[in-house]
């Protein structure tokens, strides 16, 4: 498998997809949006983006199969498969707010889950795409590669502590139960911090950590085609990822911490003893 090169594909798939949603972006009316549980929305959009993406994705490796947000293929494969968000950030669009990407990740199941050590890596993820619409930034990487933006190689930040980090993260929209315990975590590194930001977008949020802009961040209530691309390139820039209890189960299990080599540990212990010890 030709992994450069299928990357190189998926590039401008989600650049053709993503030129798609800026026009509907210009006419689009709140009319025509679906509620699938509070707070969480989707429209036409989400779905003829996911649409495009598939029948596309499909075409370019037709044995692979999908886990993609709003269940527009429910093909399994044996081998392969594509998590796929085709509008990330859908609140954002929906409001005119501009930031929202799409991505795109592929698995292959015979990979291990870690190897080496202390070394994490992304369950079994061979290639990351994520598309940022509004400022046509493209990140992207493959199995063995380094992480690039638009051609650029791209690598986590140098920040050496995290009381000199810019650290993003998200605010629960549904999942409420450890609000108690988040909004302490959120006070302490607003105190510990040279700051927090809440784009909207975690896809995004992790190409930003990918790409140095951020140095941390932490989220929970996630689902696999928000982080699956991110924490990927999270890793192909040199920064490393857990869950909140320091394992390798951020990709399907609803929570993710991710840094620069020198803040990480700090920032997924500071993490662990809010969201999982104090809770």
């Amino acid at each position: 498998m030709n992994y450069q090169h299928l990357c190189t594909q998926v590039c401008a798939l989600a650049k053709e997809t993503g030129a798609f949603i800026r026009e509907e972006a210009k006419r689009f009316k709140t009319s025509t949006i679906e509620v699938k549980g509070h707070n969480n929305f989707v429209s036409h959009v989400d779905k003829t983006s996911e649409q495009k993406l598939v029948t596309a994705l499909s075409a370019l490796l037709p044995e692979a199969g999908f886990i993609a947000e709003e269940g527009t293929s429910d093909k399994k494969g044996e081998r392969y498969n594509w998590i796929v968000d085709p509008l990330d950030g859908t609140t954002n669009f929906i409001h005119g707010f501009p930031c929202y990407a799409i991505s795109i990740a592929l698995t292959d199941s015979t990979l291990p889950l870690a190897q080496g050590g202390d070394v994490r890596r992304t369950e079994g993820v061979v290639l990351g795409v994520i598309y940022e619409i509004n400022q046509d930034e493209c990140f992207y990487a493959w199995k063995d590669s380094d992480a690039f933006m638009n051609g650029n190689k791209i690598t986590v930040s140098d920040t050496p502590t995290l009381k000199d980090s810019l650290l993003g993260t998200g605010f629960p929209y549904y999942d409420y139960g450890k609000m108690d315990a988040y909004l302490q975590l959120f006070r302490h590194f607003m105190q510990h911090s040279h700051g927090l930001r809440r784009p909207g977008s975690a896809a995004t949020d992790l190409a930003y950590l990918a790409c140095g802009r951020f140095d941390g961040f932490y989220e929970y209530s996630l689902a696999p085609w928000d982080v699956a691309a991110g924490a990927f390139l999270v890793e192909r820039a040199g920064g490393k990822v857990a869950d909140f209890s320091g394992g390798d189960n951020y990709i399907f299990g609803k929570e993710i911490v991710a840094g620069n080599a020198h803040v990480f540990q700090e920032l997924q212990e500071t993490v662990r003893r809010f969201m999982i010890e104090r809770a």
